[in-house]
C-alpha cells in the first residue's frame, strides 16, 4: 500500500496559518463586542487613554488594546467597621455604621479616586470617630439622628468631587465600655426604684385623698340625717304640744265648771253677803242658769258669752237630773216644771244675781264686789 506524500510529511504550513488566522479572528470579534448591563456603565480605555463610557447594551470596542472598568449605578451599601472613640466627657465607646451611596458620575469616579468604595468607607470611619468625640456619652446614646446627619454632612463635600452621592448614613450601635455599662445599669435601676417610690407615694396620696373625701361625704350625709331627724323630732314635739294644748283647752271648760260648782257651794254655805266672783264664774253661772231655765238671761251682757254645754259636761253637771241638783244646793223640792220655764223660785233669784253681776262688769274687766 502506498501512502500519499502529504500524509507522510504532516499538515502543510498554509493550513496552520489559516487555522491561526481563524482563531485570531474569533478572539478579535469576541473582544470587540462588549455587552453592558442595564444597571451598569463601563469606562473604556484604549492604549491606557480614557475614551469614554459604554452605555447599557452592545458596544464595539477595539480588540486587544482596550480595557473596560465596570461601575454599578445602583445604590450600594458600605459597612463601616466598628470604631473605638472617646466622647467629650472621656467615656470610651465603640460604634459602627452603614453608608448608602450611589455613583452619579462614573467618569469622575474612575478618574478622581482609585477605589471609591474603600475611599468612602475610610472617610466614614474617621468622620464617625470625630463626631462621637465631639459629643457627650448621653448624647451619643440618645441622639442617633443627629449623629447620622452630621456624618452625612461631613461626607457630602469630598464625595461630590468623586462623583459619588451619599444617600444616607445609619449608626447601628454605640456601646460604652463594660464599666460604664454597669454604672448605667445601676443608675437605671436606681431611677426605676425612684419612679416606683414616687408612683407608690402618689398612689398612697390619692388613696388618702379618696378616703378623706369619702369621710367628708359620709359626715355630710350623717349631719344631714341628724338635721332631718332633729327637724322631724321638733315637728313631732310641736304637733304634740299643739295636741296637748287643744286637749287642755277642751278640758279647761270642764275644769272651770267643776271649780265653779265648788265655789258656788262654798258661797252658798257662807254667812257673808259680799262675794268676789271672777268674770269666768259669771259666765259659768249664766250657762248653768240657761240649762236650768232653758232660756237666756233677760238682757245680753258684754261679759263672756254663755256657751252650750256638750254631752259630757251635761252628764258631769247632772243637768239631766235637776231634782238631785236642787237637793244638793238646798233649794225647795216643790219646784215644778212651770216654775223652771218661767224662771221663778230659786232659779229666778240666781238669774237676777247674774244680771246684776254682768251690769257691774261692763265697766271693768277686773273681778268686782257685789
Amino acid at each position: 500500500m502506498v501512502l500519499p506524500l502529504q500524509s507522510l510529511t504532516g499538515p502543510s504550513p498554509l493550513s496552520v496559518v489559516g487555522l491561526l488566522l481563524l482563531v485570531v479572528l474569533v478572539v478579535a470579534v469576541y473582544q470587540a463586542i462588549e455587552i453592558v448591563d442595564a444597571y451598569e456603565k463601563e469606562a473604556l480605555t484604549v492604549f491606557g487613554e480614557f475614551r469614554g463610557l459604554l452605555e447599557p447594551g452592545i458596544n464595539f470596542i477595539p480588540p486587544f488594546v482596550s480595557r473596560t472598568y465596570i461601575f454599578d449605578m445602583r445604590t450600594q451599601t458600605i459597612d463601616v467597621p466598628r470604631q473605638e472613640a472617646i466622647t467629650r466627657d472621656n467615656s470610651p465607646v465603640t460604634a459602627d455604621a452603614v453608608v448608602y451611596i450611589r455613583v452619579m458620575n462614573a467618569k469622575r469616579a474612575f478618574l478622581e479616586v482609585d477605589d471609591y468604595k474603600r475611599a468612602v468607607s475610610n472617610l466614614a470611619q474617621t468622620t464617625l470617630r470625630a463626631v462621637i468625640g465631639d459629643m457627650e456619652l448621653d448624647d451619643t446614646l440618645n441622639k442617633r439622628q443627629e449623629i447620622n446627619a452630621r456624618i452625612r454632612k461631613e461626607l457630602d463635600e469630598p464625595t461630590d468631587e468623586w462623583g459619588i452621592r451619599v444617600e444616607s448614613v445609619e449608626v447601628r450601635e454605640v456601646n460604652p465600655s463594660k464599666d460604664v455599662q454597669q454604672a448605667m445599669e445601676q443608675q437605671t435601676s436606681a431611677e426605676r426604684k425612684r419612679r416606683a417610690m414616687i408612683l407608690e407615694a402618689q398612689g398612697e396620696r390619692q388613696s388618702a385623698i379618696e378616703r378623706a373625701e369619702g369621710e367628708k361625704r359620709s359626715n355630710i350625709i350623717r349631719a344631714q340625717g341628724e338635721k332631718q331627724s332633729q327637724i322631724l323630732e321638733a315637728q313631732g314635739d310641736a304637733v304634740s304640744t299643739v295636741l296637748r294644748a287643744r286637749s287642755a283647752e277642751s278640758m279647761g271648760e270642764r275644769a272651770v265648771i267643776e271649780r265653779g260648782l265648788e265655789a258656788l257651794e262654798v258661797i252658798g254655805a257662807a254667812e257673808s253677803t259680799t262675794f268676789v266672783l271672777p268674770q269666768e264664774l259669771t259666765s259659768l253661772v249664766g250657762r248653768y242658769g240657761k240649762q236650768l231655765t232653758d232660756s237666756d238671761v233677760a238682757e245680753p251682757t258684754e261679759g263672756l258669752e254663755s256657751l252650750e254645754f256638750d254631752a259630757d259636761t251635761r252628764e258631769l253637771l247632772g243637768l239631766d237630773d235637776i231634782e238631785s241638783i236642787l237637793d244638793e244646793i238646798g233649794a225647795p223640792m216643790d219646784v215644778n216644771e212651770s216654775d223652771l220655764t218661767e224662771g221663778t223660785g230659786s232659779i229666778k233669784s240666781a238669774e237676777e244675781v247674774i244680771e246684776e253681776m254682768d251690769a257691774e262688769l261692763e265697766d271693768t274687766e277686773e273681778p268686782t264686789e257685789k
